[in-house]
């Protein structure tokens, strides 16, 4: 993401039944909210994998973006007044009973509308053209025509025959009437069509994936030329407004936040903390959970660094006590949970006069969670597990409208380290959902030596940014081996390192042999107890990130 591309966040507030929007009427489950951005471009998901990575193309223009839901209707996009809308692929066909679809009265708006993959087909079949399944699919890579270069998402000096990502097995066979046909593929007669005096254009392809070459050219093309919007998503906005939302919502009142040391909760904190200052204070409650020597490093980054009221719990004792003997996975999350949720009570009671509490809740996590109340519900992969539903606390919820590199480039701005700021993402449960089965202080403490190894050498060759996350996992295992002519029985580490732009999916990551032989021989000659390693190749889905 080019940098200082961010922008406000959206007050928190009710969302859809899929997990839309940010600030919906209770009244309403549907309706969209006034927002901070006047003319946001607006991704119409009709269940593509790809939904998130077009908003994340658009906010990469310098120009706000958010997905919504294809039920919305023409007067609540109306409301909205957006710049344009782009309508997203989908799984289904357009010929399959109960397939998503639009209300034609959006193509009455005058909004601009891109259609990509399924939202072109859709486009085409709702105007009058014609769409079928030939037996002939197109998916991967494939050439593109382009007939007519002055089309507006062709121009700019792009060439005439391109590679572009396909993934379709309907194609559009006749543009609807008004539609000039734009471009063409060996299988997809009409791989883009417009009508500009309507200000419609679809594209058979996905411009947002890395595999259309200059796909970003053509979605700034369309966003610049069609629907008009500035690049003007810029960092400052995003700080200022976020800011004087922050201050409209708490006003004088008493604020907390429950770090847990990854970089949402810290962003949160510091952006809040430069809207109130001495009205928010921060618990940290050190579960000895976390990676080797990160509970110092919060400990020094908020209350000397960035000179935050902080209150630290070193509460070590009472979480391994809890969790002895514990070793059904959903237990220990529950276990960890439930013990944090004590802590901070006892260490937020002191605070008698706070009424809002401080979440790192993230854009994906608003899809993601498949909705729900915002604004009073906690969600349970924050904040170690959740807190209690009952807690008289209202959410303050800054970081809402964006994505995790969006939540970077603005704790750079801030003024928090890189030591935050580039931390991976890191589970609330910590280590203990990375060491199967019980977790006691000394498998905790081998497991913190291994995971360090890992770290330390993905950063030393470089990789540190190219990696969503890279750890090391304790199984309940124990295997045979020979360490200086002896038999040993000893604990294996398995290595994970995966990438990703969101965490909702993952690929495992293609690290060199010669880096993975490097951790291999650290971790076995450094770490007591352990006498072989393992790496992990399983993506997201099947698999999940974490192994627990």
């Amino acid at each position: 993401m080019v940098p200082g591309t961010i922008r406000a966040p959206a007050p928190s507030g009710r969302i859809d039944g899929r997990g839309y929007g940010s600030a919906v009427a209770p009244s309403d489950e549907n309706a969209i909210p006034e927002q901070l951005d006047e003319r946001p471009i607006l991704v119409v998901d009709f269940g593509a994998q790809y939904a998130q990575l077009i908003a994340r193309r658009v906010r990469e223009a310098h120009v706000y973006s958010e997905i919504v839901p294809a039920s919305l209707s023409p007067e609540q996009i109306a409301e909205r007044a957006p710049a344009g809308l782009i309508f997203s692929g989908g799984p289904a066909s357009v010929h399959v009973e109960g397939a998503p679809t639009i209300d034609p009265g959006v193509y009455d708006l005058g909004i601009p509308i891109l259609g990509i993959c399924y939202g072109a087909q859709l486009v085409a079949q709702q105007l009058g053209g014609t769409v079928e399944a030939t037996g002939r699919s197109e998916y991967g890579r494939t050439p593109l025509d382009v007939t007519h270069p002055d089309a507006v998402v062709f121009g700019g000096g792009q060439p005439d025959h391109q590679q572009v990502w396909m993934s379709h097995r309907d194609s559009i066979q006749v543009a609807p009437e008004g539609f000039t046909v734009t471009a063409s593929s060996p299988d997809a007669p009409v791989a883009a069509m417009e009508d500009v005096a309507r200000r419609i254009h679809a594209v058979q392809f996905h411009p947002e994936v890395v595999h259309t070459p200059h796909g970003q050219q053509m979605l700034e093309r369309w966003i610049y030329e069609v629907c008009g919007s500035p690049a003007d998503w810029t960092m400052t906005s995003v700080i200022d407004a976020g800011v004087e939302v922050v201050r409209q919502q708490v006003g004088d009142a008493r604020v907390i936040c429950a770090l847990s040391g990854g970089v949402d909760s810290a962003v949160a904190a510091a952006l809040v903390h430069r809207a109130i200052g001495p009205q928010l204070t921060c618990v940290f409650v050190d579960h000895g959970l976390m990676r080797e020597g990160e509970g110092e490093q919060v400990v020094e980054t908020f209350r000397r660094h960035q000179g935050i009221e902080l209150i630290h719990v070193q509460a070590q004792d009472r979480f391994f006590a809890r969790l002895e003997g514990v070793t059904d996975p959903e237990d220990k999350r529950k276990a960890i949970g439930e013990e944090f949720i004590r802590v901070f009570e006892e260490a937020s009671g002191g605070i008698e006069d706070a009424r809002f509490l401080v979440q790192g809740t993230l854009y994906p996590d608003v899809i993601e969670s498949g909705g729900g109340d915002g604004a009073s519900t906690i969600k349970s992969h924050h904040n170690v597990g959740g807190l209690p539903e009952d807690m008289q606390f209202e959410l303050v919820e800054p970081l809402r409208s964006l994505f995790k590199d969006e939540v970077r480039t603005l704790g750079t701005e801030l003024g928090l380290p890189d030591e935050i700021v580039w931390r991976q993402p890191f589970p609330g449960p910590g280590l203990g959902v990375r060491i199967i089965g019980e977790v006691t202080p000394a498998r905790v403490a081998l497991l913190q030596r291994a995971d360090t190894i890992v770290r330390e050498e993905i950063r030393a060759a470089g990789l540190e940014r190219d990696i969503w996350q890279a750890f090391a996992v304790l199984p309940d295992i124990r295997s045979v081996g020979v360490m200086g002519d002896e038999r040993t029985y000893g604990h294996p580490i398995i290595i994970r390192a995966v990438t990703s732009e969101d965490a909702m999916t993952a690929d495992w990551a293609r690290l060199p042999h010669d880096l993975l032989e490097r951790m291999s021989s650290r971790i076995i000659n450094e770490v007591d107890g352990v006498n072989r390693v393992a790496y992990d190749i399983t993506s997201k889905p099947p698999g999940t990130i974490e192994w627990e």
